[in-house]
C-alpha cells in the first residue's frame, strides 16, 4: 500500500461529516467531481471500499467509520501540536540574570524593566560567577567582572561598594565575632573574604548566601554585604569604612548575536537606566540609602 496523503484524509474527513460531495464542494473549494475522483483514489490507494454511495449521498462503510475515528484522532493531536507551538512562540522570551543580591534587587524592580503592552517575556535567573553564558540565547547577564572570552557585547555599568554590618544592639569591638559564606559555595572575592582576612573570628557560617543579613540582624556577629543590601536592613549599622578592594563595577553581557533584537536591545536600556538611577545606591552613599524588600527576602540558591 503506498502512503496515505493526509490533505486527501482531510478531505475524506469533510465528505464524511457532510454526508456527500456537495456540502464538501462548499466547504473545500473544490468541485464535486474533483473530490469524488480523491475520494475513489484514496480507497484504492488503502485497498478499502470507504462509502457506501448512492443518489441521497456518501454513507460510511464499516472501513469508512475506522477511518473516520482514526482520522478525528489525527486531528485532535494535529490541534494540540499547533496550540503547543503557538503558545510556545506567541512572546519571546528574553532573561537577566546574575547573582542573589542583584536579582533580590531587580525582582523589586521588576516593572521597571517590562510593561503591560510589552511584546516578550521577561525571566529572572540566579546566575553565578562561573556559570558559562556562551549558549545562553536571550539573556542579559550581570557580572562583577566582564567575561574573559566568547563573542559577548558588554556595557559597563555602576560601581557596588561592599562594608561589614553587625546589628546596631551588638557591641563594636575588636573580638566581636564574624559569620561567613561557607567555603564550599563561596565563589567571589566578597564571598571570600572574611574566611580570607578574619578566619579565626568566625564564629558561624551558612552555605545560603541569602542567609547572611538575617544571621547579621540576629547578633550572630559581623558580616560583609553589598552596601546596596546592608545598608537597607531594619536594626543593622556599618562596621567601618567601605571594603575598598571589594568594590567593583557590574558588566552587563550578552551573546553580541542576540543584542539587536528589539526586545533585547529594549531590556539592555532599560536595565541600564534602572541601575543608573540607583548609583548613589549602589555606591553605598548612605543619604541615598532605601530599605529593600530584597535584603530580608531569601532567595534559593541554585
Amino acid at each position: 500500500m503506498k502512503d496515505v496523503n493526509w490533505d486527501d484524509l482531510k478531505l475524506f474527513h469533510i465528505v464524511a461529516s457532510e454526508g456527500g460531495l456537495a456540502g464538501a464542494a462548499s466547504q473545500t473549494g473544490i468541485s464535486a467531481p474533483t473530490i469524488g475522483r480523491r475520494m475513489l483514489f484514496l480507497e484504492r490507494t488503502m485497498g478499502r471500499t470507504l462509502f457506501i454511495r448512492s443518489q441521497q449521498g456518501y454513507r460510511l462503510a464499516p472501513d469508512g467509520l475506522t477511518l473516520f475515528e482514526h482520522v478525528q484522532s489525527m486531528r485532535r493531536t494535529a490541534s494540540d501540536i499547533s496550540q503547543w507551538h503557538g503558545d510556545a512562540f506567541a512572546l519571546p522570551i528574553v532573561s537577566v540574570a546574575g547573582n542573589i543580591w542583584i536579582m533580590g534587587f531587580i525582582a523589586d524592580h521588576a516593572d521597571a524593566l517590562r510593561g503591560k503592552g510589552d511584546e516578550f517575556r521577561l525571566c529572572c535567573k540566579l546566575f553565578g560567577a562561573n556559570d558559562d553564558l556562551t549558549y545562553r540565547r536571550g539573556m542579559v547577564a550581570i557580572f562583577d567582572k566582564p567575561p574573559e572570552r566568547g563573542n559577548f557585547a558588554t556595557l559597563k555599568s555602576v560601581t557596588v561598594s561592599y562594608h561589614a554590618y553587625r546589628a546596631e544592639a551588638l557591641p563594636e569591638t575588636s573580638d566581636t565575632p564574624w559569620i561567613s559564606i561557607g567555603t564550599e559555595v563561596a565563589v567571589s572575592d566578597a564571598e571570600t573574604w572574611v574566611f580570607r582576612n578574619r578566619e579565626s573570628l568566625i564564629h558561624t557560617w551558612t552555605n545560603a548566601p541569602e542567609l547572611l543579613p538575617k544571621l547579621i540582624a540576629s547578633g550572630a556577629g559581623r558580616g560583609v554585604l553589598p552596601s546596596f543590601i546592608g545598608d537597607g536592613l531594619t536594626g543593622v549599622v556599618r562596621d567601618g569604612e567601605a571594603i575598598g578592594e571589594l568594590s567593583h563595577p557590574h558588566w552587563l553581557a550578552v551573546n553580541d548575536d542576540d543584542r539587536h533584537s528589539p526586545e533585547m536591545r529594549t531590556l539592555i536600556d532599560r536595565l541600564a537606566a534602572l541601575l543608573k538611577r540607583n548609583e548613589a545606591l549602589f555606591e553605598g552613599r548612605l543619604e541615598n540609602a532605601v530599605r529593600s524588600k530584597s535584603s530580608v527576602i531569601a532567595f534559593p540558591r541554585s
